[in-house]
């Protein structure tokens, strides 16, 4: 099963990972990305999201299907959230459940990682007396 989400509302982590659970999976590894509040030791006051969307699901679904024919898992959900995020706010998550631990650990390092990369999904930080939009490839 593969579940793409691109959406300005709040991530649901807890339901993420009941849809990914397998009776077949062994294994269910879950990468939650949130909202900091410093980052380059500036004290952030929020993050403002923004993706080319139509592009961005067809880049995940890109990354989905590659982590399935790579590491055989049976579920992968990938799920970002756009629009203004607080802090402490889950900006991504995802979750990704195979048979074995070691393809789940492995595919969900590799869909953050490769997402962060080559998904058109861009941030704004805004700051205390400021703000810079960085690319989500940074």
């Amino acid at each position: 099963m593969i579940d793409i989400k691109i959406t300005n509302e709040i991530l649901d982590a807890a339901a993420c990972i009941a849809n990914a659970t397998d009776a077949a999976c062994g294994g269910i590894a879950v990468f939650i990305g949130t909202v900091r509040n410093q980052t380059k030791e500036k004290k952030v006051t929020r993050l403002e999201y923004e993706c080319y969307e139509s592009m961005a699901l067809k880049e995940m679904k890109k990354i989905a299907d590659e982590v399935i024919r790579l590491w055989n898992v049976n579920n992968i959900i990938i799920h970002h959230r756009t629009g203004i995020l607080s802090i402490g706010d889950i900006a991504v998550i995802i979750v990704v459940s195979s048979a074995h631990r070691d393809a789940a650990f492995d595919a969900c390092r590799y869909t953050i990682d490769t997402l962060k990369k080559t998904v058109p999904i861009w941030k704004k930080e805004v700051f205390e007396g400021g703000e810079e939009w960085i690319s989500a490839h940074a």
